[in-house]
């Protein structure tokens, strides 16, 4: 059954342990009380969150006679002004009329946000004031991945060229004359390559959208064809896709079989000539009161991380700017899942999401179509099931998890572009952005475990590609400074998640790859793997 009870916020004792506390004189009244305002929470749970957190201060009251005391030196003026704050952000949520003017005013700072970190983007991948074809192409998948429109990409790609004097390459000038025969049979054959592209990725009128335009341009440009000539191959594709379409039956669905994964890439190829995944790295012995994995109620292997330290971020070349800066990290132990959360283990939380499966989706195959708000309520209702606190893994977790201590790129180490390791865009996908000599064995999601070789140091599964994975925390800049147990912003405009998809080119599986989203995104290759807090008194 679903869980409809609300369950009391529980806040941890020790402020050290989290922020939330530190939000009460917040100019955001959703933020005071640590409530994220795109739930929409009821009035009763402005009530719970009100008093779970003048509770907490009051317990904390009594450090106001230890003035030397470190922890009442941390909570300061919080002591004396914090209720103040609290029941006034309670009362103004309460209010309907200034509910909704606070909803509005953040409606607009989170659009203005948004359009003002892609055009940071922007504005970082202009070089020598040229957007190159490439760079624009990863400007509208990263774009659309962050839930930016066509129109919202194209004009601000467009204003960021013209505030920084920058332009286009201009179209590339041939070595030879159009009309030497050699170079009119390489134009020909570019073209035709082009065509052959174009019918691959099954277009037509409807789904040639800016987005794809624009990764077009760059295939276009990689095969030496002027800009304008591809634009006018494309519009006669177009065009004469629209005939087709109107007197041709629908196409046959191809479906792939299920492949072993040790037997995914049918060509042979000399053991030599393929660098294999770096080794994993041998987890050092550590005492620890907890067992090493355990089964969870719903039928998923917990796995116990040792607590460790490690660089959060990277400085690497394809690095984006929000993977920057480098930020030390240590972390506690806690256990992690082996693999992503499954539609079996899922729908034992809610039957109804089989009808919401991706096409070919088994029971072994990640869930998908999930918001944030979805992941966190199944975590609440298996901790009420189970008896321990299960929750979505913070950001910097879910990065120790994928990438150890030995700053490796991928979760394997750091192989570049084999099918035997992830399941990303390859040669079964449509998209223009697919690798299409790597053959990976599935056209969408695979059921967890199908890429072993795949594994991080660890031994966690699907940790790079197949579906991206909700994180606890909502996007915020790296901090650049030594952090333990840190966890991000309790509320925002976009939550982060993790690792790639089985839509991703293969360099958006990076360990240190950050995406985010509305806390109430779903979409198919979008799902999340759970934490589960070692705080219980059994070792059992």
């Amino acid at each position: 059954m679903l869980a409809s009870k609300l369950m009391p916020p529980d806040f941890p004792d020790d402020p050290r342990k989290w922020d939330g506390w530190s939000k009460y004189r917040g100019d955001n009244p959703y933020e005071r009380l640590c409530l994220d305002p795109r739930a929409h929470p009821t009035e009763e749970q402005i009530q719970q969150h009100c008093a779970a957190l003048l509770q907490w201060w009051q317990n904390k009251l009594p450090l106001k006679n230890q003035p030397s005391n470190p922890l009442a030196q941390l909570l300061g003026r919080g002591l004396d002004e914090s209720s103040r704050y609290l029941v006034e952000a309670r009362i103004q949520l309460l209010d309907p009329l200034q509910r909704r003017r606070i909803d509005d005013e953040l409606a607009a700072r989170s659009r203005r946000e948004t359009l003002d970190e892609f055009a940071k983007f922007v504005r970082f991948s202009i070089k020598g004031g040229i957007l190159t074809s490439e760079a624009e192409a990863n400007l509208v998948e990263f774009g659309q991945r962050n839930g930016f429109d066509d129109d919202q990409i194209r004009t601000c790609i467009e204003e960021v060229l013209s505030l920084n004097k920058a332009r286009r390459p201009a179209a590339p000038t041939q070595g030879r004359s159009p009309s030497t025969p050699a170079n009119a049979a390489t134009t020909e054959a570019s073209e035709k390559e082009y065509i052959r592209i174009l019918r691959l990725g099954a277009l037509n009128m409807a789904s040639a959208s800016y987005t794809v335009r624009a990764m077009l341009a760059q295939i276009a440009e990689n095969l030496g064809i002027a800009p304008p000539r591809a634009e006018q191959l494309l519009d006669n594709f177009l065009e004469e896709q629209e005939l087709v379409l109107a007197k041709a039956p629908p196409p046959p669905v191809f479906t792939l079989p299920k492949v072993a994964p040790a037997v995914r890439n049918a060509a042979p190829v000399a053991e030599a000539s393929v660098a294999p995944a770096m080794p994993s790295v041998p987890t050092k012995p550590f005492k620890s009161r907890f067992p090493v994995r355990f089964l969870n109620p719903v039928g998923a292997t917990m796995v116990l991380l040792p607590p460790g330290e490690f660089t959060m971020g990277s400085a690497a070349p394809d690095a984006a700017p929000n993977e920057q800066p480098l930020t030390p990290v240590t972390l506690s132990e806690f256990y992690i899942s082996l693999y992503p959360v499954t539609n079996v283990e899922y729908e034992q939380f809610d039957p109804r999401h089989q009808l919401k499966r991706i096409e070919g989706g088994g029971g072994d195959h990640p869930v998908v179509y999930v918001t944030s708000f979805d992941a966190v309520k199944y975590c609440e209702w298996l901790s009420q099931k189970d008896g321990r606190k299960y929750r979505l893994p913070t950001e910097a977790e879910w990065e120790y998890a994928a990438r150890g201590t030995d700053g490796r790129k991928y979760p394997w180490g750091n192989q570049e572009g084999q099918g035997d390791l992830g399941n990303f865009a390859d040669m079964n996908t449509p998209f223009p952005w697919r690798d299409a000599s790597i053959n990976d064995g599935f056209a969408q999601t695979s059921p967890v475990g199908a890429f072993p070789r795949g594994v991080s140091s660890f031994g966690l599964e699907d940790m790079a590609g197949n579906v991206w994975e909700w994180c606890l925390d909502f996007f915020q800049p790296l901090a650049g400074s030594p952090k333990q147990n840190p966890r991000g912003p309790a509320s925002g405009a976009k939550r982060v998640y993790r690792g790639g998809s089985w839509k991703s080119r293969f360099s958006n599986l990076r360990a240190t790859a950050r995406a985010s989203n509305a806390p109430n995104y779903s979409c198919n290759d979008l799902g999340f793997r759970l934490v589960c807090e070692c705080d219980r008194d059994e070792s059992a």
